[in-house]
């Protein structure tokens, strides 16, 4: 299951990938430099998101295993 970081942290990948090349067709070094911005953003949220998952999944294993004894 996607998280909410995971998932915002993709929209903005994805915005910043239509940005940059917005900027690339319309000549705009600056639009471009924003959209590989918003990507770097972006996958970092997505980053973040994905932390998140490596902890819920540990916590819940330790859960499981203390339930077990």
């Amino acid at each position: 299951m996607i998280n909410k970081n995971q998932a915002q942290g993709a929209i903005k990948d994805m915005a910043g990938k239509v940005q940059e090349e917005a900027g690339k067709l319309l000549g705009s070094k600056e639009q471009q430099a924003k959209g590989i911005h918003k990507q770097v953003l972006g996958k970092a949220e997505q980053r973040l998101g994905d932390a998140k998952e490596v902890v819920k999944d540990a916590r819940q294993a330790v859960k499981h295993v203390a339930e077990k004894h």
